[in-house]
């Protein structure tokens, strides 16, 4: 994936890699696996950094960064830590020892780690969600103006849970709002494909599915009224840059459902839980993803008080103060 990110940006920098493995929940003998893959991983950075030689790191958590993070720590460079959830989870824990600084997104974050090492920065955002425009969106989008429009978006490697209840609904969701839906890659855009075929030709115009969208997902944000997307830890930069209220329904097996909860908090999302997106049976149920969702299609009142209130939370400025903190720790390096 950042090989993929990388390549799109046009920047001319070369991309290193090193072993890692997560340790939380696993078996002996694959904990003992994990456990040489980060001693190797870590010998593989020192090695890197030597010949790289950086006044400064930054590592922004998850079990990856683990092994760069203690060899920054073995060969004393400046480390700085980014927190994008609400909640660290353990390997921002570990790592936050090793940290000369931790950088959070929300003042929530705070009491989870030392207090003297935090700085809160916000989510850095690309400057395209700030700047891009409804109207422009709706156009380059070939959406139409005056439609009430629902953006569903699981991430680059979708949510199937939401793509499952969103199949099952669409003929509801069709006959309140354009819905364009960002199914992720995968596995579910062949299957929602034939889903829409099958749709009445009125409503199958009103429906938009694409696989992923690079440049053009500020765009699609922009253009929305409400989305319906998990909880990770971007929903609490993208969201606040456009505005877009939410219905979030948190991938329930990492560190989501706070970050929902900040965001529906602050009175700019509601909440669902995964679970809910099934039966007794275990098949796709879409009724409380239409409870949840329709009231806000419809309520155009309650949504520009949401959109307010998430507006409120962001933080263009998040990236410049994150590098501000780098040039900081280099400089006393």
């Amino acid at each position: 994936m950042e090989g993929d990110l990388l390549r799109r940006s046009g920047l001319e920098v070369e991309l290193a890699t090193v072993q890692a493995a997560a340790l939380r929940g696993r078996a002996p003998w694959t904990m003992a696996r994990s456990v040489l893959r980060i001693f190797q991983g870590t010998r593989q950075a020192a090695r890197l950094i030597r010949a790289f030689s950086p006044d400064v790191a930054l590592v922004t958590g998850g079990y990856a960064s683990v092994p760069v993070g203690l060899a920054c720590a073995r060969l004393g460079i400046p480390l700085l830590l980014y927190l994008p959830d609400i909640v660290p989870g353990l390997a921002v824990r570990f790592l936050a020892r090793f940290a000369s600084k931790v950088a959070v997104t929300a003042e929530e974050a705070r009491r989870h780690l030392p207090q003297d090492k935090v700085v809160v920065t916000g989510y850095p955002v690309r400057p395209a969600f700030f700047q891009a425009d409804r109207r422009v969106a709706r156009e380059r989008l070939g959406l139409p103006q005056e439609e009430t429009v629902l953006l569903v978006y699981g991430g680059s490697r979708g949510a199937r849970s939401i793509n499952r209840a969103v199949g099952t609904a669409l003929e509801v969701l069709l006959t309140r709002a354009v819905v364009v839906h960002i199914c992720g890659r995968g596995g579910d855009e062949p299957w929602l494909a034939e889903r829409a075929r099958r749709l009445p030709g009125e409503l199958r115009k009103r429906y938009r599915l694409y696989a992923y969208l690079h440049e053009d997902l500020p765009l699609a944000f922009a253009a929305a009224d409400v989305a319906v997307s998990r909880a990770g830890a971007s929903v609490l930069g993208e969201l606040p840059a456009v505005g877009l209220p939410a219905v979030l329904i948190p991938y329930p097996f990492v560190h989501q459902e706070e970050n929902a909860e900040y965001l529906v908090r602050h009175g700019a999302a509601v909440r669902l839980s995964d679970a809910q997106l099934y039966g007794p049976d275990g098949t796709p149920e879409a009724s409380a993803l239409l409870e949840a969702v329709l009231p806000l299609l419809e309520d155009r009142a309650r949504r520009e008080r949401m959109s307010a209130a998430a507006r409120a939370l962001a933080r263009p400025e998040a990236a410049r103060a994150i590098v501000a903190e780098l040039f900081s720790l280099a400089r006393q390096g």
